[in-house]
């Protein structure tokens, strides 16, 4: 749909420092994610939710797979984004539609209708004790869009939503679906993680189609990304979640298939000019 193709056509890369990188002519500093945290004056959820956002970009891992933040790309998100607080006011979310809807100042019905009809995108998503998905909403996204078009806060609803109400349809995992995989490729250019990033939401029997190949699909597991920050560990908890992150609908899966073809000429490519499978 539009927000995926969007998404998938603007990302762009953000590149990881190599260890030892020089930044400004001086050897880079790196912290860890606790410290630099801190350094920002955010919380370690608010923190994840910025490097999710792009707002801070990780620099290269540790050998125990630790992210590790350069010093000077801490300063660089202070220098852009002010004070601690106004960071903080770009990554504050709230939870579940009744806060949601007093943030934009509707009821939680009317909040619902438009979550699920595609008007506001979750940012992430929670699974609560009854193993229902509570949705995460940017709070700064959510007054922008009450401000920017105040006529879908009253009044009746467009004909559009009413036949997507009527067929009892939810495009809130798609379309959050369709931001997250624009924020992973936004992180790396390489384009085998790049097809990585797109493999790890088809469903099994689709990635089996796309990519007959098992060494490649060996390479496109190694590479995928792991479950998003907040994504439960619980078992019972876990498998809800877990299905957030498969396309579903028919032509959802044909738009990631396709663009996962796509991706695989250009990774394809670059494994006959360096004679390896897999990252450069």
């Amino acid at each position: 749909m539009k927000q995926m193709g969007t998404a998938l056509r603007d990302a762009v890369a953000d590149g990881a420092v190599a260890d030892g990188a020089r930044v400004g002519g001086a050897a880079d500093v790196w912290v860890g994610g606790v410290q630099a945290a801190g350094e920002l004056g955010l919380s370690r959820s608010e923190f994840a939710r910025a490097v999710q956002l792009g707002i801070v970009r990780a620099g290269p891992h540790t050998l125990a797979g630790a992210a590790r933040y350069a010093r000077a790309e801490l300063d660089r998100v202070r220098s852009v984004t002010g004070p601690p607080g106004a960071l903080r006011e770009r990554v504050e979310t709230v939870a579940g539609a009744e806060a949601a809807a007093e943030a934009v100042g509707v009821g939680p019905s009317r909040f619902t209708r438009l979550a699920r009809c595609g008007h506001v995108i979750p940012v992430g998503y929670r699974i609560n004790r009854y193993r229902a998905v509570v949705w995460l909403y940017l709070t700064a996204e959510l007054r922008s869009f009450a401000a920017r078009d105040p006529g879908m806060l009253r009044g009746t609803a467009p004909p559009a939503d009413r036949e997507l109400m009527e067929a009892k349809a939810d495009l809130r995992p798609r379309t959050w679906r369709g931001r997250h995989v624009g924020l992973l490729l936004r992180r790396t250019a390489d384009p085998w993680e790049r097809a990585a990033v797109l493999a790890s939401v088809l469903p099994e029997d689709e990635l089996l189609a796309a990519v007959p190949d098992p060494a490649e699909r060996i390479v496109l597991a190694a590479l995928g990304p792991p479950p998003p920050y907040g994504h439960p560990q619980a078992p019972a908890a876990a498998a809800v979640a877990s299905g957030l992150l498969k396309a579903g609908p028919p032509d959802e899966i044909h738009w990631y298939r396709t663009s996962l073809d796509f991706a695989l000429e250009g990774a394809r490519g670059q494994s006959k000019s360096t004679g390896e499978r897999g990252p450069t």
